[in-house]
């Protein structure tokens, strides 16, 4: 666990002097513990980045976890670097269909509809829709069927080489979603809190690509309409431009936060709990600690 301060010539404020950043290091630490604790986590991994005072903080943030749909960042970053390139429109239509092959032995599969949360994408089956919605739908209601359609309209390698592009390391997709078969083989997404934080900085930065795509995907992001993670440790009038990421054993979310009169942070939350156990309230409970922190600094 780290917390640093970094000189930053493209921003304005000055760090907060050592011995605040030096109490809210030790601060940070005991709750994320407690926290750890109290909610019988088995993993805790945490990374975040404040661009008001270019101070950093890391907590297991080089730990590998299940993506569970954190990874649908990775795909939006794929489909705008298509965009940009010009090998893909937002108005591009795709056919809505629900076959999808496994990575594993080639044989079709088919995602349970029951279970995905977006009627808006499996009720339009046999139909077609924009490159544009299934981002959106993929992103602000964690559709599968989204999802997926968009993995095979640009590919697992596209993906691969957007990450690359960027340098961004820690954030491994290998798949679509509900590939059975490749799960039983072990060939599962995997994140780290700090992949996730390089992601999500490069856009915030207005660098992934160009400045229009990180526009376009700040704007859906702004839309995700589970809020349980980051924006539950938030006053009301936070703006949190997110992604969550949840199955029986982990709930993530993975942010950028904008507050009024100040400049955005990234934080990155991911837990993993044991099988059974409810995922509690674990990441909006880190989301306020870090709030608290960065309002309780003082300046000079």
């Amino acid at each position: 666990m780290k917390l640093k301060s970094k000189p930053d010539n493209e921003k304005l404020p000055v760090p907060p002097p050592t011995d605040s950043v030096a109490a809210s290091e030790i601060s940070l630490y005991r709750n994320v513990l407690k926290i750890k604790k109290d909610h019988d986590l088995e993993e805790l991994g945490i990374s975040f980045w404040d661009a008001q005072t270019t101070i950093q903080w890391s907590f297991n943030a080089d730990h590998y976890f299940h993506a569970a749909s954190t990874m649908k960042l990775a795909v939006l970053l794929g489909v705008f670097r298509e965009i940009d390139r010009g090998e893909l429109a937002l108005d591009s239509p795709v056919h809505v269909r629900n076959r999808f092959t496994s990575i594993v032995n080639q044989e079709s599969f088919m995602l349970d509809l029951g279970r995905d949360a977006d009627p808006d994408v499996y009720g339009h089956l046999g139909k077609t829709l924009t490159v544009k919605e299934l981002a959106y739908w993929m992103i602000t209601k964690s559709s599968n069927l989204a999802t997926n359609l968009l993995v095979d309209v640009i590919g697992i390698e596209t993906i691969q080489f957007a990450l690359d592009e960027l340098d961004i390391d820690g954030v491994r997709v290998l798949r679509g979603v509900e590939d059975q078969a490749a799960f039983a083989a072990g060939l599962n997404n995997e994140v780290t809190a700090n992949g996730l934080l390089k992601m999500l900085r490069v856009i915030a930065d207005g660098k992934a690509f160009s400045e229009e795509a990180c526009k376009e995907m700040l704007e859906i992001m702004l839309d995700q309409q589970y809020r349980s993670g980051i924006p539950a440790g938030l006053p009301k009038a936070a703006r949190v431009a997110h992604k969550t990421g949840n199955i029986s054993t982990v709930h993530h979310d993975a942010g950028i936060v904008f507050l009024e009169n100040r400049e955005p942070y990234v934080l990155v939350i991911l837990t993993q709990f044991g099988p059974g156990k409810a995922r509690g309230t674990a990441v909006a409970d880190v989301s306020r600690d870090i709030y608290n922190t960065l309002a309780g600094l003082t300046y000079e």
